[in-house]
Order: structure tokens, then sequence, then C-alpha cells
């Protein structure tokens, strides 16, 4: 298992997405090519919530032909405004619902004890455009920028959009100080502001109001 580390913020609109896809650079940071691709993601939990009561999420990925399982846990809640930081597993997984259809993994095992084998149920969808931009800093990559156009769909009707903008830390960075001046920089930008929710909490309150 690993933490993941990251700078999360929001938008009303596309136009600060598009203006961080075409500078070169995020004050001391350079910034790779801007890549697109498209991803559906699938969140799941038991039929009582058991992963939600104890404050994980499941994540099925579809990207191209590839399928990854995500579980990531209850934040750390000294983080707060922009940070985020919470525990994460990853393993192979296939479009079925059944964890035993998905190859072993660390991760499946851990979804597996967390819902004592409880069948699992789709939550939501959602569809994602994600441009992707690799963040370098004295020569190494130290991120991946994310900027995520994100539609939610809920029992197969769409509720609503989200613009996400996301600063993660490449796992094993050591110094997680790197990300603040980078942070602060999105800051920053003009119509971004600090996002302390998750994807899932802001879907699930789109849900809520639709």
């Amino acid at each position: 298992m690993t933490t993941e580390v990251e700078a999360r913020f929001q938008t009303s609109g596309p136009r600060p997405l598009e203006s961080l896809a075409a500078v070169s650079r995020l004050g001391p940071a350079g910034l790779g090519p801007a890549t697109a691709s498209s991803e559906v993601d699938v969140y799941l939990d038991t039929a009582d919530g058991a992963l939600a009561t104890e404050r994980w999420a499941c994540r099925l990925r579809t990207r191209g032909d590839r399928v990854t399982l995500s579980l990531k846990g209850p934040p750390d809640r000294a983080a707060g405004g922009w940070l985020h930081r919470r525990p994460e597993a990853e393993g192979p997984a296939t479009v079925a619902r059944d964890p035993a259809a998905w190859p072993p993994s660390p991760a499946r095992d851990l979804l597996e004890r967390l819902t004592g084998g409880a069948p699992l149920v789709e939550r939501f969808v959602l569809h994602q455009l994600r441009v992707e931009r690799a963040v370098t800093h004295a020569a190494h990559r130290i991120g991946t920028l994310s900027l995520d156009t994100v539609d939610v769909e809920h029992d197969g009707a769409p509720v609503g959009r989200l613009h996400v903008v996301e600063l993660e830390l490449t796992a094993g960075t050591v110094d997680e100080a790197v990300l603040d001046p980078l942070a602060r920089e999105l800051e920053a930008v003009p119509g971004l502001a600090p996002e302390p929710r998750t994807k899932l909490e802001r879907a699930l309150a789109l849900i809520a109001g639709s």
C-alpha cells in the first residue's frame, strides 16, 4: 500500500484547465507535453455501505483496454484545503463487478477484508476526459498535473459536470514539501480554488441535489 499525496483544486468552468494545458512551467517546475485520454470510473460498495462506513472508496477505472482497481482510504485529518493525503492500494481488475473475476492482488485481498466478501453494487459512474502533464523539478519527475473534465452519471442518467485540477506527487517522493510552492502557483491561477472534497464527495453532492 502506498500513500497518495496531491493538491486538488476546483473551478466552475474549463478556462483554467485550458490555460494550464498550454503553459510551459508551473513556478519552479517544468511541465511536459499535454496528453489526453478518456476514462470511465465506476464506484462500488456493498448494498449496506460497508466501505463508506469505514471511509474507504472502491473504484474500477477503465482506460483503453486496461481496468484498474483502486482502493482509497480515510484521509489524513492533518491535511486540509488543497492538500490531500490518504492510503491507496491498486491492482488489476476487469469490468466485472465480482472481485473473484479479477486477478489476485493485495488490493483485491484488502477489498474482500473490508467488505467481508459481500457482493458489490454500483454507486455512480464518472466519465472523465483527463489531460495529463509530467511535472519535473531539478531534472527529476516529481508528479503529474491532471486537468479533468468529469461527467457524473447515476442510475444511467447524467447529473452534472465537474472540473478538477490535481497535482499528484510521484509515489516514493521523499520531500513532500516540494508540493507547497507548486500548489501556491495553482492557487494563484484565476478561477481555481482549493478543493477539500474528493471527487466521490463532490459526485455524491451532485446526486443528492439532482
